[in-house]
């Protein structure tokens, strides 16, 4: 066979990036190859019932087929005459998706170079479709979890949890230890921001500080675990995992989710109470199923405390995009687009793999097969029956008690009753109006305008309606207020007696659930291509066959008293039975990475191929294992990593920094920026204003005058123009996980310091460093305002006293005093700042009932601005 030119464009890419050179070491056809074939190749030869070209590329057997015109896919030991390696050297395959690289390229080279070996002997056939093997299921994190032995170690002084004992090992390994412990100060701010999101006060670091007891800092934790805010803080981490909105997302109208906020309370009430993560996660997948409700049999269910919590709790599977109730073209894709989004957040969060890149096809690098996603969708379709949809308007439950739906039937009742008497009146006052009009009218036309007037509108004949016409003054049918105000006021004194009788009614609040209707299991198709409109076999529910092993039972749906399929409670018991080996591994992980800054796997929703590999998979299994042989209890796990030296240590170390600047053995403690809800809490917090009132309704959001998106409400003028924004009052001041969430119009201060926008969820947050940040801090009204209101707390605190006042400043912020040269600067600063403020003051004209300028309150606001703005206020050390 002629060997073909190797394009100049492809030769001269490979060369540039080193991907020509061969691989030396043994390749074989399972390790090597077979993973680049996935990825690029298998989809078209060998995953269809009909391989184009007649070529499989799922077995290295099969690529010893000899081709029309005599060429071989495969010739061992001659990668210039295998026809597969001279298509894809043209760029000729793959037709579609990415082209193989120049590092792949090499990798097939030399593996059919040393004559394309296999791992072990293949079988003599495969049916059609995708091929799970041994080596998929011995992919690290499919594996089961087992616990590791804590390493034993000599000179151990530094060790205080096992934690310590695994980290240890490795950094001695590569001839590090950990860094020295942080500070008494640093170590408070840095565990009250993570456990709180909230500074420590003044009186907190001077109490830590004076407790000389060996335990001190353990009682420092265990104040935290305990404090009300420590729900308000975690919460949000959870909240970001499940995508939580206050809006629907998916189309322009973005509209809002009034009733959402109970799930983000149900969290905060759930962490603060320690409630078993086995409990958690099975409440959030299966709520309604373990309540005993469906659709049309609530009410039962809502009067009981716990049940109504487990039906709150289901609103994590509505927390994906749904444009469904809002006017869209396509309702169908829309529909299907909510399960396929719903079914990326459950398995970001709880599996860590990307399942939903299985929708349309096999996945291309993880043993995950398109009947493997239409199987756990087909658990959450008897929720989400996408041919009898229920809008988001249909899935909320009234919160009502009986005895307050009779006391709000009978206030209706009554209310009507006024109503009619009001629309009485109406038409009273307009017939007697009626009755001088038509003496207006010329005699002859009295009569037929008096019977066009009676006909109903759509009845009449084109003759009066000609007549009606002539004398429109004369109607007096519709709108009394055109003709006698005082009449018409009357009226509305009556309609607005209705309105306030209607006011008593108890409140009446929804709770925005998932439900099943009893009875109803609809059949799940394979979409041919994820297309809605091209269903293929049918599919019944099932977990993914990788993690299926021979002793699995079948996928068996548990037997539900309401009527419901129960199929999400058996998928939930599944996940949470304790030999699943994804769930405890990514929880712990991503607990993990709350704390320390990065996952042990560094991709927290993906733990498939194309995400990182654990540098410390023993630390993972054994912190996984602790997590579950502890209840599932997210306290005490947390507890020991922050008691650990891991946690302790100070986050300076020059030897740490040169051998592992990504910090991933933990050498040393990771310098983290506050995120976007702490800074705005904390800045509140400093400031001495921040509402700490638990739970609620969101707190509003509202477009300036700028275009800025802030708290409060808007105050339109005639055109539907913003003219300003309306304060709301103690509400302006909550903390940030209480305001509204709205998908397309974040809040500016939050969206600035990367607070995620849910598409669907967030499984990791940005941590960015960018100039409008800087812009934010030295121009944004809530800096400003901010900023002045805690130099008029220091200024009460420290009455003229600027030394106590800086030094106040300081300890709130930054949990220490200045040092003599920071004092001294500060007070220059102060000093010129207030003669430069009074003298540009001088020429400002002022109105008459201005309040009297001073200058010595603008400079130390500026001040303030300047100690908010500064990397150490910023930044957890």
């Amino acid at each position: 066979m002629p060997i073909r030119a190797y394009p100049l464009t492809l030769m001269f890419a490979s060369l540039l990036s080193g991907a020509v050179r061969a691989e030396t070491r043994p390749l074989t056809f399972e390790r090597d190859v077979r993973p680049i074939l996935k990825a690029h190749c298998v989809m078209c030869h060998g995953e269809e019932e009909k391989p184009k070209g007649g070529v499989d590329l799922r077995l290295r057997r099969f690529m010893d087929k000899e081709l029309e015109g005599g060429d071989h896919v495969l010739v061992a030991g001659k990668p210039e005459d295998s026809e597969m390696i001279q298509l894809i050297r043209d760029g000729e395959m793959p037709k579609k998706g990415k082209k193989v690289t120049g590092a792949e390229l090499a990798i097939l080279e030399s593996w059919i170079a040393q004559g394309a070996k296999t791992a072990k002997p293949e079988p003599e056939s495969l049916p059609p479709g995708p091929v799970l093997t041994e080596e998929d299921r011995e992919f690290w994190s499919f594996k089961p979890i087992v616990k590791p032995q804590v390493p034993a170690l000599e000179n151990a002084a530094r060790v205080r949890t096992p934690i310590d004992a695994f980290l240890l090992a490795k950094l001695r390994a590569r001839g590090l230890d950990f860094a020295p412990d942080a500070d008494k100060r640093t170590l408070l701010r840095r565990v009250t921001l993570d456990l709180t999101g909230l500074l420590p006060t003044p009186e907190e670091s001077d109490a830590f500080l004076a407790d000389t007891a060996p335990n001190a800092y353990e009682k420092v934790v265990d104040r935290l675990l305990a404090s009300p805010a420590y729900g308000e803080r975690w919460a949000r981490h959870w909240l970001d995992a499940a995508g939580y909105a206050d809006s629907n997302g998916y189309s322009e109208a973005d509209s809002t989710r009034p009733d959402a906020w109970r799930y983000r309370d149900y969290v905060i009430r759930s962490l603060n109470a320690d409630k078993p993560w086995t409990d958690f996660i099975t409440e959030q997948l299966a709520g309604d199923e373990l309540a005993g409700a469906t659709h049309f049999v609530t009410q039962q269910a809502v009067l009981d405390p716990q049940k109504r919590d487990e039906l709150i709790a289901t609103a994590f599977l509505r927390m994906a995009p749904d444009g469904t109730g809002d006017p869209i073209d396509d309702l169908n894709l829309a529909r299907n687009q909510v399960v396929a989004e719903e079914i990326k957040v459950v398995s970001s969060s709880l599996l860590g793999l990307t399942v939903g890149c299985a929708q349309c096809h096999d996945h291309r690098y993880d043993p995950i097969r398109q009947t493997d996603y239409y199987r756990m969708r087909a658990i959450f379709e008897p929720a989400f029956d996408w041919q009898q949809w229920r809008s988001p308007v249909r899935r909320l439950y009234s919160l009502y008690t009986p005895e307050e739906r009779a006391k709000a039937d009978e206030i209706e009742k009554q209310a009507l009753v006024i109503d009619a008497e009001a629309k009485a009146m109406d038409k009273k006052f307009l017939d007697e109006i009626f009755e001088k009009k038509i003496l207006t009218l010329p005699e002859v036309e009295r009569e037929p305008y008096r019977a066009a007037r009676a006909t109903a509108e759509k009845d009449r004949t084109p003759e009066q309606k000609a007549l009606i016409k002539k004398y429109p003054s004369a109607l007096a049918l519709y709108a009394l207020t055109l003709y006698d105000p005082v009449l018409f006021k009357k009226v509305t004194d009556k309609q607005a007696e209705a309105t306030k009788l209607r006011a008593t009614k108890p409140a009446e609040g929804m709770i925005m659930a998932l439900t099943e209707v009893k009875g109803r299991v609809p059949e799940t198709h394979l979409f041919h291509r994820g297309d809605h409109d091209q269903p293929k076999q049918a599919v019944t529910p099932g977990v993914l066959s990788v993690l299926a092993t021979p002793e699995s039972e079948p996928f068996k749906p548990e037997a539900v008293p309401s009527g419901s399929s129960g199929r999400r409670l058996a998928f939930a018991h599944w996940l949470t039975n304790g030999k699943h080996p994804l769930v405890a591994r990514v929880l712990a992980n991503r607990f993990w990475m709350n704390h320390f800054g990065r996952g042990l796997v560094n991709t927290p929703g993906d733990f498939g191929a194309l995400g990182e590999r654990p540098e410390l998979p023993e630390l993972l299994d054994w912190l996984a294992s602790a997590f579950m042989e502890g209840g599932w209890k997210l306290k005490p796990f947390q507890r020991l990593m922050v008691l650990s030296t891991a946690y302790r240590q100070s986050s300076r170390s020059d030897a740490s920094l040169k051998a592992d600047p990504d910090n991933r053995f933990y050498g040393r403690f990771k310098l983290q920026r506050l995120d976007a809800e702490a800074l705005r809490d904390s800045m509140l917090a400093a400031a001495g204003t921040l509402n700490r009132t638990l739970f609620g309704e969101p707190v509003g959001i509202a477009r300036d005058p700028l275009g800025r998106i802030v708290v409060g409400k808007e105050q339109l003028n005639a055109n539907r123009d913003v003219m300003k924004v309306v304060s709301l009052g103690k509400d302006d001041t909550r903390r940030s996980i209480y305001v509204q969430v709205l998908r397309r119009r974040p809040v500016t201060v939050l969206e600035t310091f990367d607070e995620p926008t849910m598409s669907p969820n967030c499984e990791e947050r940005n941590s960015s460093t960018v100039a409008p940040q800087s812009l934010m801090l030295m121009n944004d009204d809530f800096v400003i305002e901010t900023s002045r209101t805690l130099a008029a707390r220091l200024r009460e605190e420290a009455p003229g006293d600027a030394r106590g006042q800086i030094t106040k400043a300081w300890r709130i912020l930054f949990s220490r005093a200045p040092s003599e040269n920071d004092l001294l600067r500060s007070l220059a600063y102060l000093a010129e700042q207030t003669e430069n403020v009074r003298v540009n003051e001088q020429g400002i004209p002022k109105a008459k009932d201005a309040p009297l300028p001073d200058p010595q309150l603008d400079a130390l606001a500026s001040y303030c601005q300047i100690l908010y703005s500064s990397n150490r206020f910023l930044y957890v050390e």
